[in-house]
Protein backbone atom coordinates (compact mmCIF):
# COMPACT_ATOMS: atom_id res chain seq x y z
CA UNK A 1 0.00 0.00 0.00
CA UNK A 2 1.41 3.36 -1.04
CA UNK A 3 0.56 6.69 0.54
CA UNK A 4 1.36 6.15 4.23
CA UNK A 5 4.28 8.63 4.25
CA UNK A 6 3.96 12.40 4.57
CA UNK A 7 6.57 15.18 4.43
CA UNK A 8 9.85 15.93 2.67
CA UNK A 9 12.42 16.64 5.40
CA UNK A 10 10.37 16.02 8.53
CA UNK A 11 8.97 12.76 7.17
CA UNK A 12 6.40 10.58 8.96
CA UNK A 13 5.10 7.12 8.12
CA UNK A 14 2.07 5.82 10.00
CA UNK A 15 1.38 2.11 10.42
CA UNK A 16 -1.16 -0.25 12.00
CA UNK A 17 -4.88 -0.98 11.88
CA UNK A 18 -7.82 -0.21 14.15
CA UNK A 19 -8.14 -3.81 15.36
CA UNK A 20 -4.52 -4.92 15.06
CA UNK A 21 -2.09 -5.29 17.96
CA UNK A 22 -0.90 -1.68 17.79
CA UNK A 23 -0.64 1.50 15.74
CA UNK A 24 2.15 3.98 15.44
CA UNK A 25 4.44 6.18 13.42
CA UNK A 26 8.08 6.45 12.40
CA UNK A 27 9.48 9.99 12.23
CA UNK A 28 12.55 10.53 10.07
CA UNK A 29 14.24 13.92 9.90
CA UNK A 30 13.73 15.15 13.46
CA UNK A 31 16.75 17.26 14.47
CA UNK A 32 19.02 15.95 17.21
CA UNK A 33 18.97 17.61 20.62
CA UNK A 34 15.24 18.18 21.09
CA UNK A 35 14.14 17.53 24.66
CA UNK A 36 11.33 15.00 24.39
CA UNK A 37 9.41 12.71 26.72
CA UNK A 38 6.41 10.44 26.34
CA UNK A 39 4.39 12.93 28.41
CA UNK A 40 4.90 15.58 25.70
CA UNK A 41 3.19 13.29 23.20
CA UNK A 42 0.61 11.81 25.57
CA UNK A 43 -1.13 15.13 26.18
CA UNK A 44 -2.00 15.30 22.48
CA UNK A 45 -3.15 11.69 22.28
CA UNK A 46 -5.38 12.25 25.31
CA UNK A 47 -7.27 14.88 23.33
CA UNK A 48 -8.22 12.42 20.57
CA UNK A 49 -8.76 9.21 22.50
CA UNK A 50 -12.26 7.72 22.70
CA UNK A 51 -14.47 7.28 25.73
CA UNK A 52 -13.77 10.69 27.26
CA UNK A 53 -17.17 12.38 26.99
CA UNK A 54 -20.84 11.95 26.17
CA UNK A 55 -20.22 12.87 22.53
CA UNK A 56 -17.55 10.25 21.80
CA UNK A 57 -17.66 6.51 21.21
CA UNK A 58 -17.75 4.38 24.37
CA UNK A 59 -14.71 2.41 23.19
CA UNK A 60 -12.18 2.73 26.01
CA UNK A 61 -8.58 3.08 24.87
CA UNK A 62 -5.82 4.47 27.06
CA UNK A 63 -3.78 5.27 23.94
CA UNK A 64 -0.56 5.15 25.95
CA UNK A 65 2.42 6.05 23.78
CA UNK A 66 5.76 4.24 23.90
CA UNK A 67 8.93 5.74 22.43
CA UNK A 68 10.85 2.81 20.95
CA UNK A 69 13.80 4.57 19.32
CA UNK A 70 15.49 7.87 18.51
CA UNK A 71 15.89 9.08 22.09
CA UNK A 72 18.87 9.07 24.48
CA UNK A 73 18.96 10.68 27.91
CA UNK A 74 15.79 12.62 27.17
CA UNK A 75 16.91 14.12 23.86
CA UNK A 76 16.39 13.17 20.24
CA UNK A 77 19.43 11.63 18.56
CA UNK A 78 18.67 12.63 14.96
CA UNK A 79 17.87 9.00 14.07
CA UNK A 80 14.36 7.71 13.26
CA UNK A 81 11.89 8.02 16.14
CA UNK A 82 9.47 5.11 16.42
CA UNK A 83 6.29 5.69 18.45
CA UNK A 84 3.78 2.96 19.29
CA UNK A 85 0.31 2.86 20.84
CA UNK A 86 -1.12 -0.57 21.65
CA UNK A 87 -4.77 -1.40 20.97
CA UNK A 88 -6.43 -2.64 24.14
CA UNK A 89 -10.21 -2.45 23.59
CA UNK A 90 -10.91 -4.22 20.32
CA UNK A 91 -14.32 -5.86 20.05
CA UNK A 92 -13.95 -7.29 16.57
CA UNK A 93 -17.15 -9.30 16.99
CA UNK A 94 -19.07 -6.03 16.71
CA UNK A 95 -17.99 -5.93 13.06
CA UNK A 96 -18.37 -9.59 11.98
CA UNK A 97 -21.78 -8.91 10.43
CA UNK A 98 -20.50 -6.20 8.06
CA UNK A 99 -18.06 -8.59 6.38
CA UNK A 100 -20.87 -9.47 3.98
CA UNK A 101 -21.98 -5.96 2.97
CA UNK A 102 -20.74 -2.41 2.34
CA UNK A 103 -21.55 0.25 4.94
CA UNK A 104 -22.98 3.46 3.40
CA UNK A 105 -20.58 6.40 3.72
CA UNK A 106 -17.56 4.20 4.50
CA UNK A 107 -14.55 3.08 2.46
CA UNK A 108 -15.70 -0.57 2.46
CA UNK A 109 -16.68 -0.69 -1.21
CA UNK A 110 -13.78 1.38 -2.56
CA UNK A 111 -11.18 -0.55 -0.51
CA UNK A 112 -12.63 -3.83 -1.81
CA UNK A 113 -12.64 -2.50 -5.38
CA UNK A 114 -8.96 -1.53 -5.12
CA UNK A 115 -7.45 -4.46 -3.22
CA UNK A 116 -9.94 -7.29 -3.69
CA UNK A 117 -10.36 -7.70 0.06
CA UNK A 118 -10.75 -5.56 3.18
CA UNK A 119 -10.23 -5.66 6.93
CA UNK A 120 -13.86 -5.29 7.99
CA UNK A 121 -12.97 -4.96 11.72
CA UNK A 122 -13.57 -1.25 12.06
CA UNK A 123 -12.15 -0.37 8.66
CA UNK A 124 -8.49 -1.33 9.13
CA UNK A 125 -6.28 1.39 7.66
CA UNK A 126 -9.39 3.36 6.64
CA UNK A 127 -10.41 3.75 10.29
CA UNK A 128 -10.15 7.07 12.07
CA UNK A 129 -7.95 5.22 14.55
CA UNK A 130 -5.10 5.55 12.04
CA UNK A 131 -4.83 9.17 13.19
CA UNK A 132 -3.11 7.98 16.39
CA UNK A 133 0.17 7.99 14.46
CA UNK A 134 -0.48 11.41 12.94
CA UNK A 135 -1.18 12.93 16.35
CA UNK A 136 1.90 11.35 17.93
CA UNK A 137 4.10 12.74 15.15
CA UNK A 138 2.32 16.09 15.23
CA UNK A 139 3.01 16.39 18.95
CA UNK A 140 6.74 16.19 18.19
CA UNK A 141 6.35 18.78 15.42
CA UNK A 142 4.50 21.11 17.80
CA UNK A 143 7.33 20.71 20.31
CA UNK A 144 9.82 21.90 17.70
CA UNK A 145 7.59 24.75 16.54
CA UNK A 146 7.31 25.99 20.13
CA UNK A 147 11.10 26.37 20.16
CA UNK A 148 10.78 28.49 17.02
CA UNK A 149 8.08 30.73 18.48
CA UNK A 150 5.29 29.26 16.35
CA UNK A 151 2.01 28.25 17.99
CA UNK A 152 -0.66 26.04 16.42
CA UNK A 153 -4.17 25.99 17.89
CA UNK A 154 -7.24 24.15 16.54
CA UNK A 155 -10.82 24.12 17.78
CA UNK A 156 -14.40 23.33 16.80
CA UNK A 157 -15.99 26.17 14.86
CA UNK A 158 -19.42 24.58 14.45
CA UNK A 159 -21.43 21.40 14.95
CA UNK A 160 -24.53 21.04 12.82
CA UNK A 161 -26.37 24.40 12.96
CA UNK A 162 -24.56 25.56 16.13
CA UNK A 163 -21.61 27.89 15.53
CA UNK A 164 -19.17 29.39 18.03
CA UNK A 165 -19.35 33.17 18.37
CA UNK A 166 -15.97 34.75 17.49
CA UNK A 167 -16.74 37.57 19.94
CA UNK A 168 -16.78 35.01 22.78
CA UNK A 169 -13.57 33.25 21.72
CA UNK A 170 -11.62 31.76 24.65
CA UNK A 171 -8.56 29.54 24.23
CA UNK A 172 -9.08 28.12 27.70
CA UNK A 173 -12.60 27.04 26.76
CA UNK A 174 -11.24 24.80 24.00
CA UNK A 175 -9.79 22.44 26.59
CA UNK A 176 -12.76 22.69 28.95
CA UNK A 177 -15.70 22.18 26.62
CA UNK A 178 -16.94 18.75 25.57
CA UNK A 179 -17.08 19.83 21.94
CA UNK A 180 -13.67 21.62 21.91
CA UNK A 181 -15.47 24.87 21.11
CA UNK A 182 -13.90 28.20 22.19
CA UNK A 183 -17.36 29.45 23.19
CA UNK A 184 -18.97 27.80 26.25
CA UNK A 185 -22.49 28.96 25.41
CA UNK A 186 -22.25 27.45 21.93
CA UNK A 187 -20.84 24.27 23.47
CA UNK A 188 -23.95 23.85 25.63
CA UNK A 189 -26.21 24.32 22.60
CA UNK A 190 -24.13 21.88 20.54
CA UNK A 191 -24.30 19.20 23.25
CA UNK A 192 -28.09 19.61 23.38
CA UNK A 193 -28.26 19.27 19.60
CA UNK A 194 -26.14 16.10 19.68
CA UNK A 195 -28.38 14.57 22.33
CA UNK A 196 -31.33 15.09 20.00
CA UNK A 197 -29.40 13.63 17.07
CA UNK A 198 -28.44 10.58 19.11
CA UNK A 199 -32.02 9.92 20.16
CA UNK A 200 -32.92 9.91 16.48
CA UNK A 201 -30.17 7.31 15.81
CA UNK A 202 -28.41 9.80 13.56
CA UNK A 203 -25.14 11.74 13.49
CA UNK A 204 -23.86 15.27 12.84
CA UNK A 205 -21.17 16.99 10.85
CA UNK A 206 -19.32 20.19 11.64
CA UNK A 207 -16.45 22.52 10.96
CA UNK A 208 -13.09 22.90 12.71
CA UNK A 209 -10.58 25.71 12.42
CA UNK A 210 -6.84 25.99 13.04
CA UNK A 211 -4.71 29.08 13.66
CA UNK A 212 -0.95 29.31 13.19
CA UNK A 213 0.60 32.25 15.02
CA UNK A 214 4.21 33.46 14.94
CA UNK A 215 5.10 32.06 11.53
CA UNK A 216 7.41 34.55 9.78
CA UNK A 217 6.81 35.81 6.25
CA UNK A 218 8.54 33.87 3.48
CA UNK A 219 7.63 30.24 4.28
CA UNK A 220 6.33 28.13 1.39
CA UNK A 221 6.97 27.99 -2.35
CA UNK A 222 5.24 29.74 -5.25
CA UNK A 223 4.31 26.84 -7.58
CA UNK A 224 3.43 23.24 -6.72
CA UNK A 225 4.58 23.36 -3.11
CA UNK A 226 2.51 26.36 -2.11
CA UNK A 227 2.03 26.47 1.66
CA UNK A 228 -1.75 26.62 1.27
CA UNK A 229 -1.71 23.79 -1.31
CA UNK A 230 0.27 21.57 1.04
CA UNK A 231 -1.98 22.48 3.96
CA UNK A 232 -5.04 21.61 1.88
CA UNK A 233 -3.50 18.26 0.94
CA UNK A 234 -2.62 17.49 4.54
CA UNK A 235 -6.03 18.40 5.89
CA UNK A 236 -7.95 16.64 3.11
CA UNK A 237 -6.02 13.46 3.99
CA UNK A 238 -7.85 13.37 7.33
CA UNK A 239 -10.73 10.92 7.06
CA UNK A 240 -14.21 12.55 6.91
CA UNK A 241 -12.88 15.99 5.82
CA UNK A 242 -14.73 16.98 2.65
CA UNK A 243 -13.70 20.62 2.15
CA UNK A 244 -10.82 22.91 3.16
CA UNK A 245 -10.70 26.71 3.26
CA UNK A 246 -7.80 29.12 3.78
CA UNK A 247 -8.61 32.51 5.26
CA UNK A 248 -12.07 33.67 4.21
CA UNK A 249 -12.33 30.66 1.90
CA UNK A 250 -15.50 30.38 -0.17
CA UNK A 251 -16.64 33.88 0.80
CA UNK A 252 -14.04 35.48 -1.49
CA UNK A 253 -15.81 34.28 -4.64
CA UNK A 254 -18.64 36.77 -4.09
CA UNK A 255 -16.44 39.82 -3.44
CA UNK A 256 -14.80 42.56 -5.44
CA UNK A 257 -11.04 42.93 -5.39
CA UNK A 258 -11.33 46.19 -3.49
CA UNK A 259 -13.21 44.35 -0.75
CA UNK A 260 -10.97 41.30 -0.59
CA UNK A 261 -7.46 42.73 -0.87
CA UNK A 262 -5.58 43.10 2.43
CA UNK A 263 -4.00 46.55 2.57
CA UNK A 264 -0.36 46.73 3.69
CA UNK A 265 0.91 49.14 6.32
CA UNK A 266 4.12 49.77 8.28
CA UNK A 267 4.10 49.21 12.02
CA UNK A 268 7.20 49.66 14.16
CA UNK A 269 9.40 49.08 11.13
CA UNK A 270 7.61 45.93 9.97
CA UNK A 271 5.18 45.22 7.13
CA UNK A 272 1.70 44.32 8.43
CA UNK A 273 -1.79 43.97 6.94
CA UNK A 274 -4.93 45.84 7.94
CA UNK A 275 -7.10 42.74 7.42
CA UNK A 276 -6.46 39.03 6.92
CA UNK A 277 -8.88 37.84 4.27
CA UNK A 278 -5.99 35.86 2.71
CA UNK A 279 -5.55 33.81 5.87
CA UNK A 280 -1.85 34.54 6.21
CA UNK A 281 -0.76 33.22 2.80
CA UNK A 282 -0.17 35.11 -0.45
CA UNK A 283 1.12 33.43 -3.61
CA UNK A 284 1.65 30.21 -1.67
CA UNK A 285 4.02 31.93 0.78
CA UNK A 286 3.32 33.01 4.36
CA UNK A 287 2.89 36.78 4.78
CA UNK A 288 3.60 36.98 8.52
CA UNK A 289 -0.06 37.21 9.57
CA UNK A 290 -2.04 34.49 11.38
CA UNK A 291 -2.64 31.50 9.14
CA UNK A 292 -6.27 30.38 9.18
CA UNK A 293 -7.18 26.86 8.02
CA UNK A 294 -10.76 25.58 8.09
CA UNK A 295 -11.93 21.98 7.57
CA UNK A 296 -15.49 20.81 7.00
CA UNK A 297 -16.23 17.34 8.36
CA UNK A 298 -19.04 15.03 7.22
CA UNK A 299 -21.42 13.36 9.71
CA UNK A 300 -20.27 10.07 11.21
CA UNK A 301 -21.30 7.46 8.60
CA UNK A 302 -21.91 4.66 11.16
CA UNK A 303 -25.47 5.16 12.40
CA UNK A 304 -28.04 2.78 13.91
CA UNK A 305 -30.74 4.06 11.57
CA UNK A 306 -31.78 1.68 8.76
CA UNK A 307 -30.04 2.44 5.44
CA UNK A 308 -30.00 0.82 2.02
CA UNK A 309 -26.86 -0.87 0.72
CA UNK A 310 -25.63 -3.93 -1.21
CA UNK A 311 -23.80 -7.06 -0.14
CA UNK A 312 -20.49 -8.27 -1.52
CA UNK A 313 -22.45 -10.76 -3.59
CA UNK A 314 -24.38 -7.90 -5.21
CA UNK A 315 -27.80 -8.27 -3.59
CA UNK A 316 -29.59 -5.19 -2.26
CA UNK A 317 -30.42 -5.04 1.43
CA UNK A 318 -31.20 -2.80 4.41
CA UNK A 319 -28.82 -2.46 7.36
CA UNK A 320 -28.43 -0.65 10.67
CA UNK A 321 -24.77 -0.41 11.72
CA UNK A 322 -24.06 -1.70 15.21
CA UNK A 323 -21.05 -1.07 17.44
CA UNK A 324 -19.51 1.88 19.30
CA UNK A 325 -19.40 5.08 17.26
CA UNK A 326 -19.08 8.85 17.70
CA UNK A 327 -22.29 10.84 17.09
CA UNK A 328 -19.96 13.55 15.75
CA UNK A 329 -16.35 13.28 14.61
CA UNK A 330 -15.28 16.91 15.00
CA UNK A 331 -14.32 17.19 18.72
CA UNK A 332 -11.79 14.34 18.49
CA UNK A 333 -10.60 15.38 15.03
CA UNK A 334 -9.63 18.89 16.20
CA UNK A 335 -6.25 17.69 17.48
CA UNK A 336 -5.70 15.79 14.22
CA UNK A 337 -6.18 19.05 12.29
CA UNK A 338 -3.77 20.78 14.67
CA UNK A 339 -1.14 18.08 14.20
CA UNK A 340 -1.41 17.83 10.40
CA UNK A 341 -1.10 21.61 10.23
CA UNK A 342 1.97 21.51 12.48
CA UNK A 343 3.61 18.78 10.38
CA UNK A 344 3.04 20.80 7.20
CA UNK A 345 4.30 24.09 8.63
CA UNK A 346 7.40 22.55 10.21
CA UNK A 347 8.35 20.73 7.02
CA UNK A 348 7.97 23.98 5.08
CA UNK A 349 10.19 25.81 7.58
CA UNK A 350 12.89 23.16 7.29
CA UNK A 351 12.66 23.28 3.48
CA UNK A 352 13.06 27.05 3.66
CA UNK A 353 16.54 26.79 5.18
CA UNK A 354 18.00 26.28 1.70
CA UNK A 355 16.00 29.04 -0.03
CA UNK A 356 18.66 31.79 0.15
CA UNK A 357 22.40 31.76 -0.34
CA UNK A 358 23.04 34.24 2.47
CA UNK A 359 21.20 31.99 4.93
CA UNK A 360 23.37 29.01 3.97
CA UNK A 361 26.57 31.06 4.25
CA UNK A 362 25.54 32.51 7.63
CA UNK A 363 24.72 29.05 8.99
CA UNK A 364 27.98 27.35 8.01
CA UNK A 365 30.27 30.29 8.77
CA UNK A 366 28.81 30.57 12.26
CA UNK A 367 29.76 27.00 13.16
Amino acid sequence: MAGSTFGTIFKVTTWGESHGKALGVVIDGCPAGLELAEADIQQYLDRRKPGTSAVTTSRKEEDTVEILSGLFEGRTTGTPISLMVRNTSQRSGDYSEIASYYRPGHADYTFDAKYGFRDYRGGGRSSGRETVGRVAAGAVACRILEKLGVRVCAYTRSIGPVEADPAKFSRDAIGRTITAMPDEEADALAVKYLEEIRRETDSAGGCMECLVEGLPAGIGDPVFDKLDANLARAVMSIGAVKAVEIGDGCLVSARRGSENNDAFRMREGSVVKETNHAGGILGGISDGDIIVVRAHVKPTPSIARTQRTVGRSGGEMEVAVRGRHDPVIVPRAVVVLECMTALTVLDAMLMNLSARMDSIVDFYRSR
